[in-house]
């Protein structure tokens, strides 16, 4: 336990921080409002925008927090397929399959911010709403007003957690 505290990692952890980006994921506006899938994939699309955007603002120098905030992210859902049931043996698959999603999603993200507001509404179409119908208009909006927040926030009060996305 004494050992365990002496060589423990300093500095900011990333604990508070995904608690926050989970929250705001979680808002029932996405879902009833904008028309996101209430349903896993729905949430996990809605974690990984959320995840996106933040690791995005905290480019370039802090891209150890940023590692460490996206190994917990893949330790969650490893926690949370194993709580849906998933057997030890399908766990790994399941994550690889996360991770891959996860890494097309924030290229996808990447691009389609180079390119503009209609790529931008292409990927939320694509990835959120699975390419059917949904309120992409309302929730491109969300983002850019989301990208605009995070820019003018102190980078270590989101660090902390303290984040607003709109």
């Amino acid at each position: 336990m004494i050992f365990s505290r002496l060589f423990a990692k300093k500095g900011p952890r990333p604990e508070a921080l995904y608690a926050a980006i989970v929250a705001a994921a979680r808002q029932p506006s996405f879902y009833a409002e904008w028309g996101v899938p209430d349903t896993v994939d729905g949430r996990f699309d809605m974690i990984v925008l959320h995840l996106y955007l933040v690791m995005d603002r905290l480019r370039p120098d802090h891209w150890k927090f940023r590692e460490a905030l996206s190994e917990l992210f893949f330790a969650d859902m490893d926690r949370s397929i194993r709580e849906m049931g998933a057997g030890d043996l399908s766990v790994g698959k399941k994550v690889r399959r996360m991770a891959e999603a996860f890494g097309g999603r924030v290229e996808a993200y990447e691009n389609a911010r180079a390119r503009g507001r209609q790529e931008i509404e292409q990927a939320l179409t694509r990835n959120v709403y699975a390419g059917k119908p949904g309120q992409v208009s309302a929730l491109g909006d969300w983002m850019e007003k989301a990208i605009e927040a995070l820019a003018k926030q102190d980078i270590y009060k989101i660090i902390a957690g303290q984040v607003v996305f709109s």
